[in-house]
């Protein structure tokens, strides 16, 4: 049963039970770089993922930590706490990733993370480009940015839910490590898929201002997806001829055909996926099953080792 908490006329928190923070480890000694055999373009799309992944999710927990004394209900106040173990351990456990899987394959990551870090330390930092915002706006923009967490969590849940119910890459003899990581990953992600709407409405966040937010935050994310993809593939002799880059259509298109076999989620199916964000009645909870996450995260190998 879920147990909802309100605040007003609304549901605060439309979370079913409380969120577990899973302490996981993951063993890089023998995931190749191209961990779905024979598919290079979407092993190296994916494993973007690792890249583009730590420096949102560390400025996730920041943000929310700031939020904290906002929230008025105790039932979101836990979930927010939780949002942010849960978090941490996703940008630690995908930081691990760069360090022991790629790096140590001979990929070049910093010029890719350091990217990263600019649009969360200095664009989307306390004080942008390191300007001291006015006391009345300082409030505003903090909600602002987690209108933007909210707009993402929705993207991270369809990605999350993609990731549960892909048998295409298991039948690929897809790597295990690198499967469990994607699934445990995506299933907290279903897990806490409300958590980043309800807080959002929770301090005032409105219904129109989701269309902007969304407008800025779905193209950034797939440019910034394709843009650290391309990054990895020019390190790899057999798409250096192609001269793989964000700019240039082929990345665009052998996406969609590589969608075609399963192996990457269509960009077309990914932006159908977002609309739902825009409509009046959007309700995370309609979005992905609790019960299936849960169910991935019983039999998972990182989250029972974390049990254990």
């Amino acid at each position: 049963m879920v147990t909802l908490f309100k605040r007003g006329n609304r549901a605060a928190s439309r979370t079913q039970g409380a969120l577990q923070p899973r302490k996981v480890r993951f063993d890089w000694s023998e995931t190749p770089l191209e961990w779905i055999p024979g598919q290079p373009f979407a092993s190296h799309f994916i494993n973007e993922i690792n890249l583009l992944l730590p420096a949102g999710e560390f400025w996730f927990c920041r943000l929310y930590n700031q939020a904290l004394p906002y929230v008025q209900n105790d039932k979101l106040r836990e979930d927010v706490e939780n949002f942010i173990r849960q978090e941490a351990m996703h940008a630690r456990a995908h930081g691990g990733a760069v360090a022991d899987y790629l790096n140590a394959h001979g990929i070049e990551t910093e010029s890719n993370t350091r990217q990263e870090d600019w649009i969360f330390e200095t664009l989307l930092a306390d004080e942008p480009f390191g300007k001291a915002l006015p006391r009345v706006l300082q409030y505003r923009w903090l909600v602002f940015r987690l209108g933007l967490i909210a707009a993402i969590e929705h993207m991270t849940c369809v990605l999350g839910k993609y990731a549960l119910e892909n048998r295409v890459w298991d039948e690929a003899g897809a790597d295990p490590t690198l499967l469990d990581l994607l699934r445990w990953h995506g299933a907290e992600e279903v897990e806490h898929r409300s958590v980043a709407f309800d807080l959002y409405c929770h301090l005032g966040g409105g219904y129109l201002s989701r269309y902007y937010l969304a407008s800025i935050a779905m193209p950034v994310i797939f440019g910034l997806w394709a843009h650290g993809a391309a990054h990895i593939m020019r390190q790899d002799p057999r798409f250096q001829p192609r001269k793989p880059s964000a700019f240039r259509p082929w990345i665009w298109l052998e996406w969609q055909r590589q969608a075609r076999g399963g192996h990457l989620p269509s960009l077309f199916w990914l932006t159908r996926q977002q609309l739902s964000f825009f409509r009046p009645n959007y309700d995370p909870l309609h979005e992905a099953s609790t019960e299936d996450a849960l169910a991935y995260l019983a039999a998972s190998p990182a989250a029972a080792r974390a049990a254990a």
